[in-house]
């Protein structure tokens, strides 16, 4: 819905956290200046059902603006849940007027879990996919008020009849507030929150009807499984009503984050709503603006004079405010996404990413949206943002992940636009909020080691010396995010780990790129990587070079260079080899021997075999590669260390071939892995397959 320019009221907040960190130190290297105390660090708490993620799994939120209940719940599995994201915040869910715009979704007709964005069925359906993906849903709820008084009545999007404080079954006359004018003085108190915000109908809180209606809609949405609300406009709420109504609730400590939207010098702020909740720190999102507009060395003290940093929701922009100029948007390009990454690092508040749809018209809806349907996203369309998908946030939720509950250490920053931190002994950001290429050398607390730049989805890797030192150059309007190469994620492990192949591994890399010289750049299973860029590969035959990578046979993760810059990196995401023999050619990789001198460990045991082809869209995050797995010999007998690899090069598609057994009945599943051995299973059923004695086997599905 609209709201008013001064001040830029009601965004739709989501979030919370509730854990409380010890309280961190900025420990300032090769500055002279003493430490700067940091307030608690804040933290969301982890869904109670968390599951393996290669990225690990944390508490940060994902904002998913008039995205459908289906959208996300198909997210959750194939991008959500893997990337480690700890929960995702769904538009409103209740009843709402009809109406293409955007903010329709902020004007309830009722309270039944009926909205342009789905039913009630599928959002149950969206809360249980997400959370068998590890990932907790918090709804935004709208309980400031209902419609419009200047829509005057109609029919809402559950086919619920409504006029003007006339909502049969639910609310009358009496239940609204005295004051029937336009919210007009934000510095009078009970003007803000009696009056009407932009004309919506406010309700009368003060009463225990209207108290009882509300925690009932909460109560709901509890007993459905969602983890947490939002709750908009709560500064139009006296902070005693929220309070009475918490108390109501099924489950009173339940999660919540109030849309306080803070503004100097007026009587309400968001300080007074941390006795039923968290509350969302705007000027944080607003700082973040001013910094990367003029100076970003002066992050350093963004989390002064706020909210507790236990108690504070942090974000770069939301629905509200990436619309009314109040803080950066995805229009800002490199610099939204260093914001981003920065936030992601910086230990003050919980830490929400947005995800929305590109716009021109601050009112237009979702892409497609009619008067009571939104369309599922799609990332394949540039319509909308999936900031969620960029390789650079997945990998700084990683980092986020990984280095939670550290202080930050040897802050660093030349005066102006390039700065840089660790994250005690976990990890360590730079960032070049400047048009020019910045190479220098940086002071850490980091164990000497390899490390990987998760940020920059090359899977670059540094090498820290035993004084904490790395020299990296990191581009204009860019960054650079290292994390310990290897280093075992805080996630839950897999309930079962199967035993490791044993043996050396036989690679073959054609030279069909032309290069002089032919590198290989690896590590065997969660162990350190080579020095970059890596060993040798040496001629073994016309068109190929190879290697042998001693105890590769029970898995590796390559990527090939020409040893001066030039990488065949897999587009970002590495090879995964393994079995004694591989053949990697233009992207693909086969278990074959080109040169015809490696004896099979396991010759077939019948002559006859067909080629069976498989292909699965499957999108991945960073790290991750997709490997068919079945029933039989030739497909790894269920044995995921065995699993066949399947090609990017179609991402994402993956696509593979296997020989099989003429004959043969199977059953096969896909699965994720990455480089630390996490492993990812379809759910479902066992799929199946078989050859004939003569013909060949494809199947060509979607990740399940």
């Amino acid at each position: 819905m609209h709201y008013p320019v001064h001040p830029p009221v009601s965004s739709r907040e989501r979030r919370g956290r509730r854990l409380l960190a010890a309280a961190a130190a900025v420990a300032v290297a090769g500055s002279g200046l003493a430490a700067l105390p940091l307030p608690a660090q804040g933290a969301t708490p982890q869904p109670p059902t968390s599951v393996s993620s290669p990225n690990g799994r944390g508490d940060v939120i994902l904002n998913m603006f008039q995205w459908s209940w289906n959208a996300i719940a198909q997210e959750c599995t194939t991008t959500i849940g893997p990337a480690g994201y700890g929960y995702v915040q769904t538009s409103p869910p209740q009843e709402h007027i009809q109406g293409t715009e955007w903010w329709t979704s902020y004007q309830p007709v009722s309270y039944k879990i009926e909205s342009k964005l789905g039913t009630r069925a599928e959002y149950q359906n969206m809360i249980d996919t997400c959370k068998n993906a590890g990932v907790g849903i918090i709804a935004d709820a709208v309980v400031n008020h209902m419609a419009g008084a200047d829509k005057g009545g109609g029919t809402g999007t559950g086919g619920s009849s409504y006029s003007v404080e006339n909502y049969p079954g639910l609310y009358g006359p009496n239940d609204f507030n005295d004051c029937k004018s336009n919210i007009n003085n934000y510095g009078d108190r009970y003007n803000v929150q009696n009056c009407r915000l932009v004309s919506l109908q406010d309700l009368r809180t003060s009463s225990d009807y209207v108290r009882t209606k509300i925690a009932g809609y909460f109560n709901d949405l509890i007993s459905m499984g969602v983890a947490g609300f939002r709750v908009d406009a709560a500064k139009h709420i006296p902070a005693a009503d929220l309070e009475a109504i918490k108390a109501k609730l099924s489950k009173p400590d339940v999660f919540w984050v109030h849309e306080v939207i803070g503004a100097h010098g007026e009587p309400i702020q968001p300080s007074e709503y941390l006795g039923s909740g968290d509350s969302h720190e705007f000027h944080y999102a607003r700082e973040l603006k001013t910094h990367f507009d003029g100076q970003i060395k002066n992050l350093r003290s963004i989390g002064d004079g706020k909210l507790p940093s236990d108690r504070a929701g942090v974000f770069v922009d939301n629905h509200d405010t990436e619309r009314n100029g109040e803080t950066m948007n995805y229009k800002w390009g490199a610099k939204y996404t260093l914001a981003n990454a920065f936030m992601l690092a910086w230990p003050y508040g919980s830490p929400s990413v947005y995800t929305g749809y590109t716009w021109t018209d601050k009112d237009a809806g979702a892409p497609g949206a009619t008067g009571n349907k939104v369309p599922d996203a799609s990332c394949s369309s540039s319509s909308w943002t999936c900031i969620q998908r960029k390789p650079e946030i997945t990998g700084m939720v990683k980092f986020h992940n990984l280095v939670a509950g550290t202080s930050v250490t040897n802050w660093w920053d030349n005066g102006n636009n390039q700065i840089a931190f660790g994250r005690g002994d976990k990890g360590f950001l730079v960032l070049n909020n400047e048009a020019s290429p910045s190479t220098r050398t940086y002071k850490t607390s980091l164990p000497a080691g390899t490390y990987t730049d998760v940020v920059s989805a090359t899977g670059k890797t540094y090498t820290v010396n035993g004084s904490g030192e790395f020299t990296a150059t990191v581009p204009q309007y860019g960054a650079l995010a290292l994390v310990r190469a290897g280093t075992p994620q805080p996630t839950d492990p897999p309930t079962t780990t199967e035993p490791p192949a044993s043996g050396d591994l036989k690679v073959y890399y054609s030279t069909s790129k032309g290069w002089s010289a032919y590198k290989v750049h690896y590590k065997v299973g969660s162990g350190a990587w080579t020095t970059a860029p890596g060993a040798d590969l040496v001629a073994a035959c016309t068109g190929w070079v190879s290697r042998t990578i001693t105890g590769g046979a029970s898995g590796a993760t390559a990527a090939f260079n020409n040893g001066s810059g030039t990488w065949d990196n897999n587009s970002s995401k590495d090879y995964s080899l393994s079995g004694s023999v591989v053949a990697v050619n233009n992207g693909s990789v086969t278990s074959t021997d080109p040169c015809g001198t490696t004896t099979p460990t396991d010759p077939p045991t019948t002559p006859a075999t067909t080629a069976a082809t498989f292909s699965v869209n499957a999108p991945t995050v960073w790290g991750q590669n997709v490997y068919v797995v079945g029933s039989i010999a030739a497909l790894g007998s269920w044995n995921a260390a065995n699993a066949k690899p399947l090609s990017a090069a179609t991402y994402p598609v993956w696509t593979g071939t296997v020989d099989i057994p003429a004959g043969t009945s199977f059953e096969y599943k896909f699965i994720k892995k990455d480089g630390n051995g996490n492993v990812v299973w379809e759910s479902g059923a066992n799929r199946t397959g078989s050859t004939s004695s003569s013909g060949s086997f494809t199947a060509s599905v979607s990740w399940k």
